[in-house]
């Protein structure tokens, strides 16, 4: 009797064994990918040539100081965005995530225009530095995404959209980056000399990135919604005017597809969900006019029966960075210096040239080398970096997280990780037909660790907040500090890599943060499980009451 009563239950797909677990949020996920891409592919698309931007400001004859100037010029950003950070997340808690998010958008395009114009040091300092203090995403968008996200369910597979957002920047980026600097040299046929492009050889791959920002600010404002509990009902403009806009797109595709294919449908509408929103409480359909003169078109589809009742008021926090933030903040900022630390230093460890007087060889510690490799080289590297980076995030890291859970899979990696910088600079010893096999081996490594570290972090650090009142605070804290940490990671990197190719030892900077990671471990395995809002929503939502009649028939508790 028991097992048909169970197998009844588990074949009815409306009646989960746990708990009524609502859709995966997917539109309002995409919508914020979108919104998203244009930074990655604005930050990563400098790396390839910053090396040689720093060189052509002819600030220094000494080559081996150039790698210091490019990590100043990295860095700038990070310490800016620091000073801030926890600024823009404090704002998202008292005006709302959207304002906030499309500020940093803005202040992203305005920091790429500049840079791209820069003449000098200072200048693309300043452009770097501008772009930090007007951008808090990093943050915000962490507190959008578990406001988003309201069941742990979803967790793994939501927390790797933004992940593979990046990734995927950070294969277009490198790309754009490598293959549109200097122009007037790569590409003489389409960019003659004397042109703007000559005199500023480096604003053209920037130009791209201004176009990407413009276009994600603009899908912003149309199209993505407030998450705030207490600021998403408020009257968004640019959210109506992207319903009215849609609307008048499917009403022209039903008019000029009537009498042909009934399936043929607009891409952004196909979808077996019923567009919420565009349903009364009772289910029926409003009408097009509706929702285009107000009716928010709602890209969460999991939402939209919550958001026609009554919000209830989320109880006002009480101590907000109890020591379990604290640990997840602290080991956040140590994966994020020295990853920060790796993504600097690969570009300049592949651009530096081979050594015409190598120092003296005396291993396993003392020697210095380079793989002296060009930009669109290093381009290629970095975008098949991006690329790996997407397949370990999309496949790999749901996976591993449904069997380990997030806990002990970032243990897991964090005490992997100070191998990866130990054995790093070794590759520049291997034969030459063998470089770029060990290069690549590397960006699995690294990759494999990233993808896997960051969002179990992520998971770790939302579930440990007591409410999404204080989210975008707790978030705004390890922001600040994961923005401190990427500021010096770059240059002390960046100091203590000269300082290794002037006595003669390349591997300096990395088995430095080699340390780091070892701290990094050890705070890993001091924070426990977090027990914060989505456990009591769990237990107070309890059995459903399908499952309370199965267990009372089944004579369990």
């Amino acid at each position: 009797m028991s097992s048909r009563h169970s197998s009844a239950l588990s074949r009815d797909t409306n009646l989960p064994t746990a708990r009524n677990v609502p859709p995966f949020p997917l539109r309002q996920l995409l919508v914020l990918a979108l919104c998203r891409i244009c930074e990655p592919i604005a930050f990563m698309s400098i790396f390839p040539y910053i090396y040689h931007m720093v060189k052509d400001f002819n600030i220094t004859e000494d080559e081996n100081k150039i790698s210091f100037y490019a990590g100043m010029v990295t860095s700038a950003f990070t310490f800016a965005e620091f000073s801030t950070g926890f600024l823009w997340g404090r704002l998202s808690d008292k005006i709302g995530r959207k304002p906030v998010l499309l500020c940093g958008l803005g202040g992203t395009g305005l920091s790429v225009l500049l840079f791209g114009f820069a003449p000098s040091l200072p200048v693309a300092l300043f452009a770097r530095a501008l772009g930090g203090l007007l951008n808090g995403n990093i943050g915000v968008l962490q507190t959008t995404i578990g406001e988003i996200v309201t069941v742990k369910e979803h967790q793994p597979r939501a927390y790797a959209v933004m992940p593979n957002v990046w990734c995927l920047g950070s294969i277009i980026g490198p790309m754009i980056g490598g293959a549109l600097a200097k122009p007037v040299e790569n590409m003489p046929a389409l960019f003659s000399p004397g042109t703007i492009f000559d005199r500023f050889p480096y604003l053209l791959p920037n130009l791209f990135s201004s176009i990407c920002v413009f276009i994600g600010l603009i899908i912003g404002i149309l199209f993505l919604e407030e998450t705030h509990a207490e600021k998403r009902l408020q009257r968004d403009r640019g959210l109506e005017l992207g319903n009215y806009l849609l609307s008048r797109l499917q009403r022209k595709r039903t008019a000029t597809t009537k009498g042909g294919n009934p399936e043929e449908q607009p891409l952004l509408f196909e979808t077996d969900e019923p567009l919420p929103r565009y349903l009364t409480a009772d289910g029926s359909k409003n009408s097009l006019e509706n929702a285009a003169r107000g009716c928010s078109f709602d890209l969460e589809a999991s939402n939209h029966v919550d958001r026609m009742r009554p919000i209830k008021s989320e109880k006002k926090p009480g101590k907000v960075l109890t020591r379990s933030v604290l640990l997840i903040i602290a080991s956040y900022g140590l994966l994020a210096f020295h990853t920060m630390t790796f993504d600097s230093l690969l570009p300049v460890f592949l651009s530096t040239d081979v050594p015409a007087d190598k120092k003296t060889l005396s291993l396993p510690f003392k020697f210095a080398d380079g793989f002296g490799l060009d930009t669109k080289t290093i381009g290629v590297v970095l975008s098949v970096q991006g690329l790996y980076s997407m397949a370990s995030t999309s496949l790999l890291f749901p996976a591993i997280t449904a069997k380990l859970g997030p806990l002990r899979l970032f243990r897991f990696v964090s005490i992997a990780y100070p191998l990866l910088y130990v054995i790093t600079p070794y590759t520049v010893l291997l034969p030459k037909s063998l470089h770029m096999v060990g290069v690549y081996a590397l960006i699995v490594l690294k990759c494999t660790y990233a993808t896997l570290a960051y969002p179990s972090n992520a998971i770790l650090l939302t579930n440990s907040a007591p409410s999404t009142l204080s989210l975008g605070t707790i978030n705004g804290v390890a922001a600040s500090t994961a923005s401190l940490a990427r500021a010096f990671g770059p240059t002390v990197s960046g100091f203590l890599y000269t300082l290794g190719l002037e006595r003669g030892y390349s591997g300096l900077a990395w088995w430095v943060t080699a340390l780091f990671t070892i701290a990094g471990a050890y705070i890993s395995i001091s924070i426990q499980e977090p027990k914060g809002r989505l456990d009591e929503k769990d237990e107070a939502d309890g059995p459903l009451p399908e499952q309370h009649e199965f267990l009372a028939t089944t004579g369990q508790p």
